[in-house]
């Protein structure tokens, strides 16, 4: 079964930083480009990260060079470790593959940003 379970969110200050993980089944991970997303009620969900299968990364420019995406095929996950977060980096972050042809979405995990 197609699957990616996101883990890592919460609550945090301005400021500080979280590690997300990104768990996928289901399919040969190390063959795709991943992308983490994010969605904040109300607008559109947006690519803010992306990794080739063979480790080249892009970035959104709200989040270039706080934000780094890395992948351990291995282990069939994907990291985004987030850095000097601001309240506009609240949103609930998905992974899936990048591109086209979106595989079904997980649940996602919150990010709060907040004093």
């Amino acid at each position: 079964q197609l699957q990616f379970v996101e883990s890592g969110g919460g609550l945090v200050q301005p400021g500080g930083s979280l590690r997300l993980s990104c768990a996928a089944s289901g399919f040969t991970l190390e063959y795709y480009a991943i992308g983490w997303f994010r969605q904040d009620p109300g607008k559109q969900r947006e690519l803010v990260a992306s990794i080739t299968s063979g480790g080249s990364t892009n970035y959104a420019d709200s989040v270039k060079g706080r934000f780094t995406i890395s992948r351990d095929n291995a282990k069939k996950t994907v990291y985004l470790q987030m850095n000097s977060l601001n309240p506009e980096d609240t949103a609930v972050y998905y992974c899936n593959k990048a591109g086209a042809f979106p595989y079904p979405w997980g649940q996602g995990t919150q990010v709060t940003v907040s004093s």
